[in-house]
């Protein structure tokens, strides 16, 4: 038999530490709380219309995209218009050669990085599962290379091409609920 102290014993003590653990659970659920149920701020530099122009050097490439953001909030809205000399798709998506395409999704700015994770829709936003050009997934990082009241200028980290915008309209964030 063991030598046990009146008060120590095995079922004391699994007690004990019960009501410790007990207590340790209550207050790591106190110290959590639900993340509201609203979208995020964004950046307030980014909030507006931004749009590509031009394109650098756009007559000696074989395929180009012109890219129209808008940001409102966390969220951004994408439009690209392709221009290709080269029939990447079966000739009813060719379209002589000028397409557009559409996404829609989230941003996030961490340091100088834009981040973008978007789902590829149709043009009104509604997601595209199937059809010409791409579905799916459009995720991009972009180095911010600059930033004004109304140009930005943005790399891309996939293939260092360079994305010159400028501002064509304001936008204020009002959070919506999610």
């Amino acid at each position: 038999m063991q030598n046990l102290k009146p008060g120590k014993t095995p079922l004391a003590r699994l007690g004990i530490l019960s009501v410790l653990l007990f207590t340790f659970f209550l207050l790591l659920l106190a110290s959590c709380s639900p993340r509201p149920n609203i979208q995020g701020k964004g950046e307030a530099f980014m909030q507006g219309v931004w749009n590509e122009d031009s394109v650098a050097f756009s007559n000696k490439l074989s395929n180009y995209t012109q890219h129209h953001f808008k940001f409102t909030c966390d969220s951004v809205y994408i439009d690209l218009v392709t221009h290709s000399k080269i029939n990447f798709y079966e000739d009813s998506c060719y379209n002589k050669g000028i397409w557009k395409e559409y996404a829609k999704g989230v941003y996030a700015v961490k340091g100088d990085t834009l981040f973008i994770g978007a789902t590829f829709t149709h043009a009104n936003y509604k997601q595209k599962i199937s059809g010409c050009y791409r579905i799916g997934r459009y995720d991009k990082n972009f180095l911010i290379k600059k930033k004004a009241a109304d140009t930005l200028v943005l790399e891309s980290l996939s293939d260092q091409r360079e994305i010159t915008l400028s501002l064509k309209e304001k936008v204020t964030c009002v959070q919506k609920e999610l």
